[in-house]
């Protein structure tokens, strides 16, 4: 058995600190979520934001957009040429992503400083393309209705994975623990 224990070490230091990290991070965001009161249909104030940026970027682009509360769901409905397009709930603002590609980042940290740098800054990234993926997903829909559940739930999920898969290929590749000693193989 100690055997095995030698040989799986490395992955199992992997999988115990993702696994760890994962669910502190969740603890942590469900304790956050539990401050608003969904019987009240109250969204979370990151999900709000997440509403608001995606308004602002909108209007950068000269779009006809506002934003509401939503009265049935805890959530913000966001209405473009005067049409809602799309529910913003917690589920859409990204912080469950960020939580996987954190728990990642530490499973196979390096050292601390670029660990902290690299989490922060494609933490930034993920969050920066969500809220512009939720604009373009309700320009689409606007103009593409009946493509829906490919955009909504084929493409766009896709995207902010692959985008977060790629990070994670460059994490491991040149900032990880891993990859110093590959490099010096």
């Amino acid at each position: 058995m100690k055997k095995y224990f030698i040989l799986y070490k490395p992955f199992l230091v992997f999988l115990g600190k993702f696994l760890l990290t994962y669910l502190l991070l969740t603890i942590l965001y469900q304790s956050y979520l539990a401050q608003f009161d969904i019987k009240k249909f109250e969204a979370d104030s990151f999900t709000q934001l997440v509403a608001k940026q995606t308004k602002d970027v909108m209007v950068l682009f000269h779009c006809d957009v506002s934003i509401a509360p939503n009265v049935k769901e805890p959530g913000v409905n966001l209405y473009y040429n005067q049409r809602s397009m799309a529910r913003i709930i917690e589920g859409c603002n990204g912080l469950s992503v960020i939580i996987l590609f954190i728990s990642f980042v530490i499973a196979f940290s390096g050292k601390i400083k670029p660990t902290i740098l690299f989490i922060i800054g494609g933490s930034l990234l993920i969050h920066i393309l969500n809220v512009f993926r939720i604009a373009l997903l309700c320009v689409l829909m606007y103009y593409y209705p009946e493509q829906q559940h490919l955009l909504h739930g084929v493409l766009f999920p896709l995207f902010i994975y692959g985008v977060v898969f790629m990070l994670w290929i460059i994490w491991v590749n040149k900032f990880s623990k891993y990859a110093t000693k590959t490099a010096k193989s």
